[in-house]
């Protein structure tokens, strides 16, 4: 299993913002931005952060998706 922040990038496009306004409004640094961009594994904390910035669920911003192995 790994995770997907697919619908992170959905909800900026829907809101018409970009990751700098969401690293600035959220107080997350550009390079645990860029990690969300790999979907590579973050703190809670920093997703916390992104969940309050966007006044969203953490539900709102992720998903869990199986491995191709698991499909």
């Amino acid at each position: 299993m790994k995770i997907s922040y697919k619908k992170l990038w959905k909800l900026l496009i829907d809101r018409d913002m970009k990751k700098k306004d969401l690293a600035e409004q959220s107080g997350v640094s550009n390079a645990s931005i860029a990690k969300l961009g790999r979907n590579e594994n973050v703190n809670t904390d920093i997703l916390l952060k992104i969940c309050v910035a966007l006044k969203c669920d953490i539900s709102d911003i992720l998903e869990i998706v199986p491995d191709e192995a698991e499909r």
